[in-house]
C-alpha cells in the first residue's frame, strides 16, 4: 500500500472509567490529562498522525464531552475534501441504548461504517493506552506477509509497561498459534507475548467474521475472542513485536494501559526519571495536542519575598509558582503555587490552585480545585480517607468540584 492514507483506523475511546474513578467520573479514561499537557488519546492520535494515516474513527461511549472538544480544538487539522477526517462515533441507538462489552462489540454494532468502506484493510487500536508507535511499520509488514490479521504484541521480559489482558504464542515463522487470556493456560512460556489489543486485519474478513459473531448473540466479544473464535486454525494470522528495529519512531518500548489510579500516577511520575523511559523529544515525531492561548509558565517571589521553586518537574503553560515550592511533580496548565505552598509527588490538572502554606504530597489534584491556606494534603491518612478517595499505593486523589472551605466548616 503505497498510500497509508487509505487505510482505515479504529481508535477505542469506549471504557467506561470506573477503575479510574473519580478522575473518570465526568470524563472518559481517553480525555484523562497526561504529563501536564496531553491527553491519553493523544498518544494514539499521534501514531496515526506520524504513520500518515488520516482516516480515523473515534469510537466513544461514556462521558465523551470533554473528547468531543478535544477532538475539536486540537485534532481538526485533516481535510475533508482529500477524504481525511478524525470523526467520533457515539453508540448507535435502535430500540435501546447500546452499551459496549468488548472491543469486537464495538465493530459489530457500528458494522454499517466497515461495511460502506472501501479500504482494504482495517487498523484497530485503543486510544487509553500511552505508547509510541509506528503504525505503518505494522502495517506494511502485514501486506508484506499477506497476513489476514496482524496482532502487536511485546515481550514480558525487559518490557517497561503493565501487564495485559491477554497473552499470544508466535512460532518461529511469526504465527500466533495460541491466544489466551492472562494466566489461564499452561503457565508463562518462553515465546509467551503480551497482546496490546492492536490489530491489522483485512477488512472483508473484519466485516464477515463480526456478522458471524453477531448471530451467536454473545456479549463477550473481546477483540481476542475473535481471533480465537473465528481466525485461528482458518485464517493466517501474525504477531508483530512491538519495540523491534522497525519504523521511524525511536523505539523506547514504553507502553502502559490506564487500568488503575496507581497505573495513572506511575505512568506521569515515569516523565521525571532523569532517563524517561518514553521519549517525548524526538523531533520528528511530535505528540500533538491542544494548547489554550496561555502565557509561558514562570516563577516569581511571593507575598513574603520567597523565591519560586521548581525543581525535576514538568509545568504547563500559564502556571505560575509565586514563592511555592515544587518538586517531582507535573503541572497541567494554568495552576497557581503560592507563596510558601509546597507540591511533591503530586499530579495538578489544569486551573488547581494551591493556597499560600498549603502542602501537597502524593496527590492527584483535578482540575480548578482550590486547596485553601495552610491546607495539607498527603499528610494525615486518616484524614485523606475521610475526604477522598485514596490508591492501594497511598495516591490521594481529590475530585474535581471539592470544596475544602465547604469542608473544614463542616468538621467544625
Amino acid at each position: 500500500m503505497s498510500d497509508l492514507s487509505t487505510l482505515l483506523t479504529v481508535v477505542l475511546a469506549t471504557g467506561d472509567g470506573k477503575p479510574l474513578r473519580p478522575l473518570a467520573k465526568r470524563r472518559t479514561v481517553a480525555a484523562i490529562n497526561f504529563g501536564g499537557s496531553y491527553r491519553i488519546i493523544d498518544f494514539a492520535l499521534a501514531n496515526c498522525l506520524n504513520s500518515r494515516l488520516r482516516r480515523v474513527y473515534v469510537m466513544t461511549q461514556y462521558n465523551s464531552f470533554s473528547l468531543q472538544n478535544h477532538l475539536r480544538d486540537g485534532w481538526s487539522i485533516y481535510k475533508a475534501d482529500l477524504g481525511e477526517f478524525i470523526s467520533p462515533v457515539t453508540p448507535p441507538i435502535r430500540d435501546r441504548a447500546i452499551s459496549y462489552s468488548g472491543a469486537a462489540h464495538v465493530l459489530f454494532h457500528n458494522l454499517y461504517l466497515l461495511q460502506r468502506d472501501t479500504s482494504e484493510h482495517v487498523l484497530v487500536c485503543s486510544g487509553e493506552q500511552v505508547y509510541r508507535m509506528d503504525y505503518a511499520a505494522l502495517v506494511e509488514r502485514h501486506l508484506a506477509t499477506r497476513a489476514d490479521a496482524t496482532l502487536a504484541g511485546f515481550r514480558a521480559d525487559g518490557q517497561i509497561g503493565n501487564a495485559t489482558e491477554f497473552r499470544m504464542q508466535v512460532d518461529v515463522d511469526g504465527c500466533v498459534t495460541t491466544l489466551t487470556r492472562t494466566g489461564e493456560g499452561n503457565g508463562e512460556m518462553a515465546d509467551d507475548w503480551s497482546s496490546m489489543g492492536i490489530m491489522v486485519v483485512r477488512r472483508a474478513l473484519l466485516v464477515e467474521l463480526l456478522e458471524k459473531a453477531g448471530e451467536t448473540g454473545s456479549r463477550d466479544m473481546q477483540l481476542e475472542h475473535l481471533v480465537t473464535s473465528w481466525m485461528l486454525g482458518r485464517h493466517r494470522v501474525l504477531g508483530y513485536e512491538f519495540g523491534g528495529p522497525t519504523g521511524r519512531v525511536s523505539q523506547d518500548r514504553y507502553w502502559r494501559r490506564m487500568t488503575t489510579l496507581d497505573d495513572y500516577f506511575e505512568a506521569n511520575m515515569d516523565l521525571l526519571q532523569l532517563e524517561p523511559p518514553m521519549d517525548l523529544y524526538q523531533k520528528d515525531w511530535p505528540i500533538r495536542t491542544y494548547h489554550r492561548q496561555q502565557p509561558p509558565a514562570r516563577t516569581v517571589p511571593g507575598a513574603s519575598s520567597n523565591e519560586g521553586i521548581c525543581v525535576n518537574s514538568i509545568i504547563a503553560s500559564g502556571t505560575v509558582i509565586a514563592g511555592g515550592g515544587v518538586n517531582h511533580s507535573v503541572l497541567a496548565d494554568g495552576c497557581l503555587i503560592d507563596d510558601a505552598a509546597t507540591v511533591e509527588d503530586s499530579i495538578l490538572f489544569p486551573g488547581v490552585r494551591v493556597g499560600p502554606g498549603a502542602r501537597v504530597q502524593r496527590a492527584i489534584i483535578d482540575r480548578d480545585v482550590r486547596v485553601p491556606a495552610g491546607f495539607e494534603i498527603g499528610f494525615d491518612s486518616a484524614a485523606d480517607s475521610e475526604r477522598f478517595a485514596v490508591t492501594p499505593g497511598g495516591v490521594v486523589v481529590v475530585p474535581s468540584g471539592f470544596d475544602a472551605w465547604d469542608d473544614s466548616q463542616r468538621a467544625r
